[in-house]
């Protein structure tokens, strides 16, 4: 019996990683209803990661936790055994700012922090984390804070959240850290390799993504600057020049130098933990996908990472997309035999929003006739 294995990434704007991978699989059953067909959807570490990890078998634990701006919100944090998968692009990410309305110098990682609190309180000791997504440039600061770090002003006061008030901050005490962190192991999936500050750094690179105007950068970049200084005074490290510290709004750095954490890349972490190599294994064709296939997604995103595993068990590859960029040379060079976009069905890139589902239905037919026919 031929065997299909559909691990999709998430078409942004329109359709979940899972939600593409059943419509593809009902459109290919619709031609090949013979087919032995699984759905396995992933991710790189930024929004999706939940879900792919629930749809991966993961129990979803729901908290509530700060937003970006300290508004409550309601996220998740997915749980198998020990291990706890949390998403900083759900619990305080830019899809999180209320109205969409940028916090630059204000915004915080804080809300990351209270999930990983909460996956340490329930008992789970293995910790992996995508920071994509995220809205602060904060250093990582704000995290650590609901972690029991305790960020003083000159008056030994508590520090404000945010970039723009570690400006201010003189004294870092870490003796209150949750206990949980003693004996856990916390592993990062970052796709970045900026340092934390100056001109490659979180503010320069990242800021003016999220909203940092050219009065803000060179202000967070000072203050991340000095939040440098002052973690390694208290940690005896300096870690600001670590490739992937100015992830996420430099929590990458507030990771390595204060938690001890690892970072990975993205998809390659999260593919070890949905158990790829074993999900793959036999497959006769893998249908991987995400909604823009170009240069990016060369660079190590979900739909290139998913190949290189695919080609490794042996199995053909595929890729479905909303639009396609790469040409068939770039695309046969990460292990990728053809590339299926809904634009050559529908010219519209709106329509293609609007009508995803239907037109991958319709992608996974051609799929069943052209590559398993």
């Amino acid at each position: 019996m031929t065997r299909v294995l559909v691990a999709p990434d998430k078409f942004k704007g329109s359709l979940t990683g899972l939600q593409v991978a059943e419509a593809l699989a009902r459109g290919l059953r619709r031609r090949r209803p013979d087919l032995e067909l699984e759905t396995l959807p992933v991710a790189d570490g930024g929004d999706g990661t939940l879900d792919a990890a629930v749809a991966a078998g993961f129990e979803p634990v729901e908290v509530t936790v700060s937003g970006p701006t300290d508004e409550p919100v309601r996220t998740r944090f997915a749980r198998h055994g020990d291990t706890a998968v949390v998403e900083m692009a759900d619990a305080c990410g830019l899809s999180r700012l209320p109205g969409g309305r940028f916090a630059p110098r204000t915004a915080t990682s804080r809300g990351l922090g209270e999930v990983i609190a909460a996956a340490l309180d329930a008992g789970c000791r293995s910790v992996v984390v995508g920071i994509g997504g995220s809205a602060s440039t904060d250093g990582g600061a704000g995290m650590l804070a609901a972690l029991g770090a305790r960020l003083l002003d000159e008056h030994g006061g508590p520090l404000p959240d945010g970039g723009e008030p570690l400006a201010g901050l003189v004294t870092l005490d870490l003796d209150g850290l949750h206990p949980g962190l003693r004996d856990s192991e916390i592993v990062v999936a970052c796709d970045v390799d900026n340092p934390l500050t100056g001109e490659h750094g979180a503010a320069a690179v990242y800021g003016p993504q999220k909203g940092a105007s050219d009065d803000d950068v060179p202000l967070l970049d000072a203050a991340l600057g000095h939040w440098a200084d002052v973690v390694a005074a208290a940690t005896g490290q300096d870690r600001r020049d670590v490739a992937g510290a100015g992830a996420a709004g430099g929590v990458g750095f507030g990771m390595v130098a204060v938690l001890g954490a690892g970072l990975r890349p993205g998809i390659d972490l999260l593919l070890d933990l949905l158990e790829f190599p074993e999900r793959v294994r036999g497959a006769d064709l893998v249908v991987t996908g995400e909604g823009s296939l170009d240069a990016q997604s060369l660079r190590g995103k979900a739909p290139v990472g998913v190949a290189a595993a695919a080609r490794h068990a042996g199995a053909r590859v595929v890729a479905v997309c909303g639009r396609n960029t790469l040409d068939d040379d770039a695309l046969r060079g990460v292990g990728i035999a053809a590339a299926y976009a809904l634009t050559d069905l529908e010219p519209d890139p709106q329509t293609c929003m609007r009508e995803a589902a239907s037109l991958l239905e319709r992608v996974g037919e051609t799929l069943a006739e052209e590559q398993l026919g």
